[in-house]
This record gives structure tokens, C-alpha cells and sequence, in this order.
């Protein structure tokens, strides 16, 4: 009794979307390291949102608190379309920090340009990932999964966007 039990609990687990247990791994997986880099961006964002300081704090504040926001909406949404799919994700703040990519800040003081320009690098990055991932659903024909990441995309281009010309030196 107690194995059929164990194998009903696990078999819950998958859920079918109709994709291919290949399609369903490889997205799983690679949905969930994006996942891990997006609350490392989330936390980086709002570090320095906390930790901003000069002439232009309540400007800089505002826009990294907006863009924190904005990040850690696309949170909720991608580990349950990972669910949808029949995959397991991240778990702990553990878990997401073996799988990061994007490399924390943890100094004590970041000149605000620096901190700018840093972050506007990590969403190119991010852009650049969900890119990756996109062509994977491609791939394996995974249209929902590709039409929230081109939503994804175009919100981390803004960012980038927003960084870029905050950083522009006017003459």
C-alpha cells in the first residue's frame, strides 16, 4: 500500500502539457536557471535601490524600485509555467544561489553610475538568456512558454533601455 501510494504522489507531480519528456526537461531546466538569475537581479536591484546615495538619490531610488517591481513579477508567472509543464523548481534561497548566473554585489559602497551601469549590464544579459530560452521553446514547439518570455524581453529591453539613458552624460 504504502508503494502505490508513493508512486500516485510522484506521478502527481508530472503534470502533461503535451509536450515531450525531452521538451519538458529542457525547458524545466533552463526555465529554472533563468529563474534563479531573475531573483539574483531582483536582490541586486534592490540592493542598490537601498543603498543608493548623491545628487540624483530620489530619481535612482524611484527607478530601481520600479524596476525591482517589475522583475519580481516575472517571478510567480515563470516557476508556475514550469509546473504547468510538468517540472520541478527552485526551492530555497540555496537552490538559487547554486544556480545563478548573474554575480551578486555585495560591496559595502557602489558609486550609483557604477551601480547603474552594472545592472544595466545584468538585463542585457537576462535579454540575452530569455533569448536562448525563447529558441529552445521554439525548438520544441512550446508556444506559451515563448510568448511570455517575448513579453519578458521587451521589459528587460526597457529597463536597459532606461539605465542607458540615465547614464547619458547630456552636453
Amino acid at each position: 500500500m504504502e508503494d502505490n501510494a508513493k508512486s500516485r504522489m510522484s506521478a502527481d507531480l508530472h503534470t502533461r502539457s503535451g509536450l515531450s519528456n525531452e521538451a519538458v526537461r529542457d525547458i524545466s531546466a533552463a526555465a529554472t536557471v533563468l529563474l534563479a538569475d531573475l531573483f539574483a537581479l531582483y536582490l541586486k536591484t534592490k540592493n542598490f535601490h537601498w543603498h543608493m546615495s548623491g545628487p540624483h538619490f530620489r530619481d535612482y531610488h524611484l527607478l530601481l524600485d520600479d524596476q525591482a517591481d517589475e522583475i519580481l513579477a516575472v517571478t510567480d508567472p515563470l516557476a508556475e509555467r514550469v509546473r504547468k509543464l510538468g517540472g520541478t523548481t527552485i526551492r530555497s534561497i540555496g537552490d538559487i544561489s547554486r544556480r545563478q548566473r548573474l554575480a551578486d554585489n555585495d560591496a559595502d559602497f557602489v558609486q550609483s553610475h557604477e551601480a547603474l551601469a552594472e545592472l544595466r549590464e545584468d538585463n542585457g544579459t537576462l535579454a540575452a538568456r530569455m533569448r536562448v530560452l525563447h529558441g529552445l521553446c521554439d525548438e520544441h514547439g512550446d508556444v506559451a512558454t515563448a510568448s511570455l518570455l517575448e513579453n519578458w524581453i521587451d521589459e528587460s529591453e526597457q529597463r536597459i533601455w532606461f539605465l542607458f539613458e540615465t547614464l547619458r552624460r547630456s552636453n
